[in-house]
């Protein structure tokens, strides 16, 4: 609630106070969530939903998946979901080897973990002070599936050109010197960012900032598809599209509420405003969509409900329902305009947009936070701008430019240095004839494809040769 006293105030000053009254309205919390954190036994009730929220987390990847293949072309559909599932292949034994050590363990100098915690020695099922009322164990395996989550949003940016093998050493090195530190920054005892106080609920930096980022700079560094420009360039399975967005949504609930790391009132807050923002930000999208193109479309509305799911991701646990769809809806609209007008103009190929909806999302939902935050929802944050704390909006935009920083450039050397040691884009001809069959001698619908259609597809000569498929 804001406080003002009546004073006298020039024309601009009157102005401001009736924009910040009305918005009081909206953003006023409905419940008031007190920090739960308590040293207590292991709790059960905490402990199955914390799994369960796991699980919910993990099924976002292969929603991914999906979300991915349908929106690329059908010569490119396995590739694609092969390269978002091998994430889940990769970072499941990285981060029981090295990765949750270097997040979660011990500080080191604000910048990381130390390696106490490889191979999962010392985690054990016993609370820690991450979390006092489940396991350790519990604790590091929801963290593991953010972990895979996050490498995998980056094939937006990169989709449709990449050397499969080459992406495998690139996701690994990515999530252990980019993703790793940077958790350990955000939510690591210890971690620079943590003391300096950026909020950040469920990941708008740590996920989607660092991938989203990372997706422009492989955009830009790789250059534009082959066929970059044409009609055919466009979402081959709209359905593919819903089912992947239908999973995202589902799979959302546990990584915005499941990181309340308790089966309590503010996992229902962060489960609540992170439905509202995800419906504001699809009406926000189809409503530009219309004023932009005439239509609405499925995958608009899709697309709109994934930035939404985005932008609400670092303030779900901060802020009021109202705040969530004043996130939610002005979300939909900057990442539409950032997907279509802002990608246009600066020229740069992300395929699937992994910088308009993750980068620009999460930055919003990180300046947002910085905004609405209040701790009427949680005591354990901060007031945001409009509760009274300006030094909260800093904050977080130091968080943000921190993030883009690290991800943007080391991202960039690791390309270069992967690029350097094996090559990292395929040819122009294996680009152009379909990755699927190339790299991975298989079709997402082999029933299409018979000797007549081959030639319309993939050419004559050397290049049908190549394709060796059986019939």
């Amino acid at each position: 609630m804001f406080l003002w006293r009546k004073t006298e105030q020039s024309h601009l000053h009157r102005w401001w106070f009736a924009a910040l009254s009305s918005l009081a309205v909206i953003l006023a919390p409905v419940v008031t969530f007190a920090d739960t954190t308590t040293s207590s036994p292991i709790s059960s009730g905490d402990t199955a939903w914390v799994l369960a929220s796991s699980a919910l987390v993990l099924l976002m990847t292969p929603g991914l998946a999906f979300f991915y293949g349908g929106l690329v072309r059908q010569k490119n559909v396995i590739t694609t979901m092969l390269q978002v599932v091998s994430v889940i292949l990769i970072v499941s034994i990285q981060w029981v080897v090295v990765g949750y050590s270097i997040a979660f363990g011990p500080d080191v100098h604000h910048l990381f973990g130390n390696l106490q915690w490889v191979l999962w020695n010392g985690v054990g099922d016993a609370p820690n002070s991450y979390a006092s009322t489940i396991p350790g164990s519990a604790f590091g395996i929801f963290q593991m599936m953010f972990a895979i989550i996050t490498p995998a949003l980056i094939v937006g940016g990169l989709a449709e050109r990449v050397k499969f093998s080459s992406f495998l050493v690139f996701i690994t090195a990515w999530a252990t010197l980019i993703y790793d530190p940077l958790a350990h920054w955000v939510w690591g005892h210890g971690g620079w960012l943590a003391q300096l106080g950026v909020l950040d609920f469920a990941g708008g930096t740590v996920v989607h900032i660092s991938s989203g980022v990372a997706g422009l700079v492989a955009a830009i560094y790789l250059g534009k598809r082959a066929e970059h420009g044409s009609k055919s360039i466009r979402a081959h399975n709209v359905p593919f599209v819903l089912l992947g967005t239908a999973l995202l949504w589902f799979g959302w609930f546990g990584f915005n509420a499941g990181s309340a790391l308790a089966a309590n009132g503010l996992a229902a807050s962060a489960f609540l405003t992170t439905n509202t923002a995800t419906a504001a930000a699809a009406l926000g999208w189809i409503l530009i969509e219309r004023i932009h193109t005439g239509h609405v479309t499925l995958v608009g509305a899709c697309a709109g409900a994934v930035t939404g799911l985005v932008a609400v991701t670092p303030a779900a646990g901060f802020v009021s329902p109202g705040g969530s769809i004043v996130i939610g809806f002005i979300g939909g609209i900057i990442c539409y305009l950032a997907s279509t007008f802002m990608k246009r103009k600066l020229g740069y190929d992300d395929a699937l947009d992994a910088f308009g909806g993750h980068g620009i999302g999460g930055t919003w939902g990180a300046i947002g936070t910085g905004l609405l935050a209040t701790t009427a929802v949680n005591s354990a944050g901060q007031n945001g701008l409009f509760y009274g704390n300006p030094h909260q909006l800093v904050t977080q935009l130091i968080g943000v430019a921190a993030t883009w920083v690290f991800s943007g450039v080391g991202t960039y050397i690791l390309l270069k240095v992967v690029d350097l040691l094996m090559g990292i884009r395929v040819t122009k001809e294996e680009e152009i004839m379909g990755l699927d069959l190339v790299l991975h001698n298989e079709a997402a619908y082999p029933e299409q494809l018979s000797p007549d259609e081959l030639p319309k597809i993939f050419g004559t000569g050397k290049a049908l040769e190549a394709a060796s498929i059986d019939h």
